[in-house]
């Protein structure tokens, strides 16, 4: 009996780190654009709606693609959307600075950003699959490992970091955070089974729009994603603008560093995960945060990067543990995408006005008028939100 127990319990922390490796994955070759930025900037002349745009793709295919995911999930597998998922991001996430050109550069982010896309409703399904009762813990590495591989690059890809290492040049710098989606996807590939199990086998695959209110979820999690990414994009050029470049690479590592501390607020006050509340204060912390950055003089923009930061990670962690909780057993995918379709379909607009505000202005502030504006949106519409409990779970 002890061995059993101990077997189940061995097996359980190595599904725990590879949920964690999958979380990372997702963020690490998607957030490694931002600290290279002057560089790409310098080498391909790109105005700011290129530079909204660049980081913005991957954010659009999350949305768009994600119905695809839902396909490939009903029709290969949880297996098999990852080894296609993955095996798209660490190829084209390598490929992006191929040759040196804008064409292969925009190119290579579609294609990294669809692989992004098709793996991300696999571990919500997962969560459920392995962790029916303890969605909470599960969600929680998950969703940690995102932030983490997030936090990556942007702290790493420094002077005396990952630039160093391959000799100052950005494409390389690049590649590089591709190998690492492959070990762990190797991984993750050979651990995961080839179908979510429930009643039956699933066979839908469309979003699930109407379930679990995930629409709202959706809206209400893409302004916060709209003011993290657009944040990321911004920060740099702004910052250079006002003739703060020494301050580029701690303010980005700082605001994505920041999210790390979603996990002992999670811990203290788990009501958090209700839904409600963690949006609604999210959203005034979002608001504030971004209003500080266009306003702060100096390093003053190390503590509103960071409130930032926090603000919306800590709406990302609620939102990542909503569809294993509401949706029902072999729908979770579906619902996922419902999700993700909404909320990433958002978090590239609202970036992509916040460029084409500053090119027609010239006014570097502006770029963050809608992140604030979606601060806004995003409590308003977190308050009609009803989400049970973090006991609950879908039948």
């Amino acid at each position: 009996m002890w061995n059993g127990m101990l077997d189940r319990v061995g097996k359980d922390w190595v599904r725990l780190l590879l949920l964690w490796l999958g979380g990372i994955d997702i963020g690490l070759t998607m957030l490694a654009v931002p600290p290279l930025l002057p560089l790409i900037h310098r080498d391909l002349h790109l105005d700011e709606k290129a530079v909204g745009a660049l980081i913005s793709l991957p954010v659009l295919l999350l949305g768009v693609a994600s119905v695809a995911g839902s396909l490939v999930i009903a029709k290969l597998g949880l297996r098999g959307a990852i080894i296609a998922g993955l095996g798209l991001v660490a190829v084209f996430g390598a490929l992006r600075g191929f040759g040196g050109s804008t064409p292969v550069l925009f190119s290579a982010t579609f294609m990294m950003g669809a692989g992004v896309a098709l793996t991300q409703p696999v571990f919500p399904s997962l969560v459920r699959e392995w962790f029916p009762r303890r969605i909470a813990i599960a969600t929680a590495a998950f969703s940690n490992g995102i932030l983490i591989g997030e936090t990556l690059p942007t702290a790493l890809t420094t002077p005396v970091g990952v630039i160093a290492l391959v000799h100052g040049d950005w494409r390389w710098a690049l590649a590089f955070w591709s190998l690492v989606v492959v070990g762990s996807g190797i991984a993750l590939a050979l651990a995961a089974p080839r179908r979510p199990h429930g009643p039956a086998t699933p066979v839908r695959w469309w979003p699930s729009w109407r379930e679990g209110q995930a629409v709202r979820i959706g809206i209400v999690m893409g302004m916060a994603s709209a003011a993290y990414f657009g944040a990321n994009a911004f920060i740099p050029d702004f910052l250079d603008q006002t003739g703060r470049h020494s301050l580029i690479s701690p303010t980005l590592a700082v605001l994505n560093a920041a999210q790390l501390l979603t996990a002992p607020a999670v811990a203290l006050w788990p009501r958090i995960l209700s839904g409600r509340y963690g949006f609604i204060g999210s959203s005034a912390l979002m608001g504030a945060g971004q209003l500080g950055l266009v306003l702060a003089p100096g390093a003053g923009v190390l503590f509103f990067a960071l409130v930032t930061g926090f603000a919306s990670a800590l709406a990302f962690i609620v939102a990542l543990s909503l569809p294993p909780r509401l949706a029902a057993a072999g729908d979770v995918h579906r619902m996922s995408a419902a999700i993700f379709t909404t909320q990433y379909s958002i978090a590239f607009v609202l970036p992509l006005a916040a460029g084409a505000l500053w090119d027609a202005t010239g006014l570097a502030l502006l770029a963050f008028v809608p992140g604030i504006f979606g601060a806004a949106v995003m409590a308003w519409t977190a308050m009609a939100l009803r989400i049970p409990s973090i006991q609950h779970r879908a039948a």
